[in-house]
């Protein structure tokens, strides 16, 4: 008798430190960072240059781009794993926000914080301002704060050189 209340008892016990820690790690991974949007996909960026514009010789690359410019990047973490500060990148300066799709990284300044930020746009939309878009870093569990419209974008990205 002795030996089966023992027995339940760290049958018992066991249990609930097993319910406690699955408990826990769920919670945990509830609050962890989710890269993509968290559920690991993030929409694709348009497709702006052709094969036609591409021409790759034994001593050199030339991409047939006009407007475009030469981007280097911060060491914010918050595009990673796409872009870091030893990326490179090519953007070019968009004509109308009908240039904009969801899923295009820009470049873009903001009221909330100094220089250019890069990251991808969510949604778009209009209010009675005008057009808009809602960005966010891949690697930030939240979007940028505010809606960043047209004026204020500066370019899209074309490519990355790692």
């Amino acid at each position: 008798m002795q030996r089966t209340l023992i027995t339940i008892f760290v049958l018992a016990v066991f249990g609930l430190g097993w319910i406690s820690s699955s408990m826990y790690a769920v919670a945990e991974n509830a609050n962890a960072q989710k890269p993509f949007g968290g559920n690991g996909t993030v929409a694709a960026p348009e497709n702006r240059i052709s094969e036609s514009q591409i021409h790759v010789y034994d001593d050199r690359i030339i991409l047939d781009v006009k407007n475009a410019s030469w981007a280097s990047f911060t060491p914010t973490h918050s595009m990673e794993p796409l872009i870091s500060d030893q990326s490179h990148g090519i953007e070019i300066k968009p004509k109308s926000s009908s240039d904009i799709t969801v899923g295009d990284v820009i470049s873009y300044s903001s009221d909330f914080t100094t220089g250019l930020v890069i990251h991808r746009v969510i949604s778009t939309g209009y209010d009675e301002t005008g057009w808009y878009a809602i960005v966010k870093g891949d690697n930030n569990a939240e979007q940028d704060p505010g809606k960043v419209r047209f004026d204020k974008i500066n370019g899209v990205l074309i490519g990355i050189i790692y």
